[in-house]
């Protein structure tokens, strides 16, 4: 069982819907940043080589190495398999990175499998893969698979708005703010969308850029 999948802004508004009937706290974050956005990405093994090259880097450098993979015909893994660790470091990529892109082309995913299993074997079938981890995981079933029940505690930005909007001395770490996500529970990714944009209207709001 998939679960609910997000297809739509009126899926998002309906989990909306459903939190802040569920929960005065995510009213109060609602209010405070109105409707909120869809965010889907595709699928398949592009999107999943793009979270691997964004690690640990910025948005701009990230944008550079993705664009040399592109020019080079590099976003299949069929491609990316025909290369050496070597070979894919001449078009900007880290030799750790090479290596997480080979284990990724190598892995044989089933991307047409995924968007039918459970998300508890999304996740599972992912991290299995060398330099990929729970959080890139929770995020491609969140957003290219619009899995309605996914969260993703261990960002550091879920936890922060976590800590601010329910009034909590420190910030919540990963198992805490997973067991307080039960609560979202079927909308847990709408509650993560919820966070963030929370997140960005406190921190606004705090003076903090």
């Amino acid at each position: 069982m998939t679960g609910r999948i997000i297809e739509t802004p009126d899926c998002v508004a309906e989990g909306v819907d459903w939190l802040c009937a569920n929960d005065p706290k995510m009213a109060e974050a609602h209010a405070a940043t109105g409707p909120l956005p869809l965010r889907r990405n595709p699928d398949g093994f592009a999107q999943l080589l793009s979270a691997i090259v964004s690690q640990q880097v910025s948005v701009a450098s990230a944008n550079a190495i993705w664009g040399r993979l592109e020019d080079a015909g590099l976003l299949s893994a069929e491609a990316i398999a025909a290369n050496t660790t070597e070979q894919l470091r001449e078009v900007g990529l880290s030799r750790q990175k090479a290596r997480y892109a080979l284990a990724l082309a190598e892995a044989g995913i089933d991307y047409d499998a995924l968007r039918q299993a459970p998300n508890d074997e999304v996740i599972e079938v992912l991290t299995a893969v060398t330099g990929i981890g729970v959080w890139t995981a929770e995020i491609y079933a969140m957003f290219s698979l619009g899995r309605a029940d996914v969260f993703a505690p261990g960002d550091l930005a879920l936890q922060e708005a976590a800590r601010i909007l329910y009034g909590l001395e420190e910030r919540p770490k990963e198992r805490v703010l997973r067991q307080m996500a039960e609560r979202w529970s079927p909308w847990r990714a709408v509650a993560a969308r919820q966070l963030w944009a929370y997140y960005h209207v406190a921190k606004d709001r705090e003076g903090i850029r």
